[in-house]
């Protein structure tokens, strides 16, 4: 991911409708088991989720392994180590949880990050994460965020079991808004196809208040469906434990 795109997300993240649904998804995850003890932001960006574990009570470390993002997670007042996620820079068993969102999917190698979690986590410990879902979902979004991959719900749970992280939880999210994303993203295609030369570029960007509103209603609403989560999404959110031995 270029650093423009990486400050043009910096700068959405506080507004964007997307971003906001994706911090109540791992707000209400985190749930009654918050606050207890350390907790790893892994790929924290510009550090918007790094404040939902110290709101909710944990001692947080972030770690991001690109220095635009951690440089602007540094404007923000926050504490940031830049690393990489295949090779983790702590001991063993230091967090009682690592959060990791939309992480997996830039690595070359996920099953070593799973891996490196696993080490990391003390037993009990949680890994929360989300992933982009959906293979047929692949587009200009993914190139231009330099994704490797997108998730099934059988790849990431394969991911996690072979990484020796016992998945508690798998849902979707962004159900009712997929039907539009496909649409968007098919559109698009078919420009560049008709000969577009634009710079691929992610879906993450301005729109208008009122759309962002009515949007955030759409995802604010799905909330209220927990049934949806069992069919097909943009991104899946999932909790996987390390087992006491």
């Amino acid at each position: 991911m270029g650093p423009e795109e990486l400050r043009r997300q910096a700068a959405l993240e506080d507004r964007h409708f997307w971003y906001a649904a994706r911090r109540r998804q791992v707000a209400r995850r985190l749930g009654a088991e918050a606050g207890r003890g350390w907790a790893l932001d892994l790929g924290a960006g510009s550090g918007g989720n790094t404040s939902l574990l110290t709101d909710a009570g944990y001692h947080a470390v972030a770690l991001e392994r690109h220095p635009v993002a951690a440089q602007v997670a540094r404007s923000r007042g926050l504490a940031v180590l830049e690393g990489d996620g295949h090779r983790l820079p702590f001991a063993d068993a230091t967090f009682d949880l690592v959060l990791a969102c939309d992480v997996l999917e830039h690595l070359d190698d996920d099953l070593a990050a799973v891996q490196e979690v696993r080490r990391v986590l003390r037993p009990g410990g949680r890994l929360l994460l989300t992933v982009p879902a959906d293979p047929t979902l692949w587009s200009a979004h993914d190139v231009a965020l330099d994704h490797r991959r997108r998730y099934t719900r059988q790849t990431l749970s394969a991911v996690l079991e072979e990484g020796g992280l016992h998945l508690s939880a798998m849902s979707a999210w962004m159900v009712l808004l997929r039907p539009l994303v496909a649409l968007r993203r098919r559109v698009r295609a078919h420009s560049s196809e008709e000969g577009s030369k634009e710079v691929p570029a992610s879906d993450l960007e301005e729109v208008a208040p009122l759309v962002n509103r009515l949007l955030a209603g759409v995802l604010r609403l799905e909330d209220r469906l927990p049934a949806l989560g069992a069919r097909r999404g943009v991104s899946l959110i999932a909790v996987a434990v390390k087992r006491v031995p």
